[in-house]
């Protein structure tokens, strides 16, 4: 008897997964056949192939359509190929897709969904208006000056080191931008490439390591987010809330008692705790290159928010900002020294370019001058290409909207409140019909001639519209910096543990290679 009601439970259960793993099927949407539970996010899940991987290989295949279907764990998304529909989900209407999809539901892990990339609606509307102003132009050129003092101690250590010098770039990337957030965020001064094992340094790598514990977190987040919700489980483990809200605490403090001012992230939003509004000053300042995104007007101005900033909120955007800062921007040194390594022709004429700006400098880097350099803008702009930190981005369908049928054979789809839609950037990115032979690395792609030539909503190294990343101009100023004072005294040389092509882990959401990047460190002839 027990046999045979488990036998009804079981079939009921995959009648019940058949019918969930149909949804764009019987909304005339094409989508790929489904391993139940597990989704699209299969080979990740399994560990065959890496997320960078995985969003490419479904991008290409269904290369006819403007868009299909697919599923992360058991969520249905509907993943958007046409810049066309690109352009009016990100931008032209907005308001129907405002919000990211939440890794975790609201309210069980608030030093996650009180951050600027988790908050919806109105709360995203005032947070975003008010971190805004810290990441200006004139802001960076604010910043400028750590960023090359940081750089400098950098350089400073492995000149001092003995040949032959190799070095993990993960590692040192990690370090540097570690470095950066520390003092031009925070205010505290780190130095992490002799001190291996500074606190924030450490801390750094465990917030941003997705290891199989907080993998499967996500993992099950996806199938059975109601369970997940119910029991509590968290993103992060306590110490990092601990950490993060003792450091704001304590940051807090020492600036109210000994009233020190600094133009910075928490500076900011302790003026917004105020109630004081922050005016930006960028007219006239050079910006950072043709990949920066540019601020909707809805963020222009600063309002105070309706409820008091508590210091929860104010360590969910520190700890956003460190997460956002300490891999991703890592993510694009790491794989701009790779390609500078394989493409020695590129990183000599980057070189020539660097000797020439130090002469007009007298040999002190301005900001000015390392932002006019063309060469090196190129690059950074084609290494976000064929590399892009962000493999993709999701909006969440907010009022109901309908994509209207275009081609032979395609039905309107009519998406609910709820809906996911994604972006499949490094899809976008190696589209041979958007970038020809997109897995060459040809900076000439962004030279003053062809970039021009880019189909809008194609190329989107930090997103589209009102949503895109608030800290491109951050990353990118900050990448520029390190390579430019590095590649002044060294060669990117490879050595016997470079990995050439270099192939990504797959056990691990984050994209790096699986025998990470060893590169050699040659001193430039004086």
């Amino acid at each position: 008897m027990i046999f045979w009601i488990l036998l009804v439970i079981a079939a009921f259960a995959l009648w019940k997964l058949s019918q969930h793993y149909n949804y764009w099927t019987n909304r005339g949407v094409k989508q790929r056949k489904q391993i139940y539970l597990l989704g699209d996010n299969a080979s990740v899940f399994l560990r065959q192939e890496s997320f960078l991987d995985m969003m490419k290989r479904l991008y290409d295949e269904f290369p006819n359509e403007r868009y299909f279907g697919m599923y992360q764990g058991m969520i249905p998304s509907l993943l958007i190929r046409d810049p066309e529909i690109i352009k009016q989900v990100t931008v032209k209407e907005f308001d129907h897709f405002l919000n990211h999809r939440p890794f975790v539901p609201d309210g069980v892990d608030p030093l996650w969904g009180k951050n600027l990339f988790s908050l919806k609606d109105t709360e995203w509307r005032e947070m975003r208006s008010t971190l805004s102003p810290s990441f200006t132009s004139s802001k960076m050129k604010n910043v400028f000056s750590l960023m090359t003092e940081c750089a400098d101690d950098y350089v400073n250590y492995f000149l001092k080191q003995k040949e032959p010098i190799e070095v993990e770039l993960k590692d040192v990337t990690t370090r540097y931008t570690n470095d950066i957030i520390a003092t031009a965020a925070f205010g505290i001064k780190c130095d992490s490439i002799k001190e291996q094992d500074n606190s924030f340094y450490l801390m750094g790598k465990k917030v941003t390591n997705f290891d199989l514990i907080r993998s499967l977190v996500f993992f099950l987040y996806s199938i059975i987010p109601k369970f997940c919700e119910a029991i509590g489980l968290k993103l992060f483990p306590g110490d990092i809330y601990d950490f993060f809200l003792n450091l704001i605490k304590d940051t807090i403090k020492a600036r109210e008692t000994h009233g020190i001012i600094r133009p910075d992230m928490i500076n900011l939003l302790l003026e917004a705790r105020k109630g004081k509004k922050i005016e930006d000053t960028s007219n006239g300042v050079i910006d950072t290159g043709f990949a920066t995104v540019q601020e909707s007007s809805i963020h222009t101005n600063a309002a105070k928010p309706k409820q008091e900033l508590t210091d929860m909120d104010i360590a969910a955007q520190a700890m956003i900002f460190f997460f956002g800062g300490f891999d991703s921007v890592s993510t694009l040194m790491y794989f701009m020294g790779y390609e500078l390594v394989v493409n020695p022709d590129v990183q000599k004429r980057l070189q020539d370019e660097i000797d020439d700006t130090l002469k007009e400098c007298k040999g002190k880097l301005t900001y000015e001058a390392l932002l006019k350099m063309k060469y090196m803008d190129m690059i950074v702009c084609e290494t976000l290409r064929k590399w892009p930190v962000g493999v993709f981005t999701d909006r969440v369908c907010s009022k109901p909207y309908t994509i209207e049928a275009v081609n032979p054979g395609e039905n309107p789809v009519d998406l609910k409140p709820g809906d996911v839609v994604l972006v499949s950037i490094v899809g976008m990115h190696r589209d041979p019909k958007y970038f020809p032979n997109p897995d060459t690395f040809d900076p000439e792609r962004f030279s003053d001639e062809n970039k021009g030539n880019i189909q809008p909503y194609t190329y989107m190294p930090f997103g589209l519209g009102p949503r895109n990343c608030i800290g491109s101009r951050f990353a990118i100023l900050e990448t520029k910096t390190i390579i430019f004072s590095m590649l002044a005294k060294f060669d990117f040389v490879a050595v016997d543990k470079t990995q050439i092509p270099i192939k990504l882990m797959r056990k691990s959401f984050n994209i790096v290679g699986e025998n990470g990047l060893w590169i050699g460190l040659k001193p430039r002839a004086t």
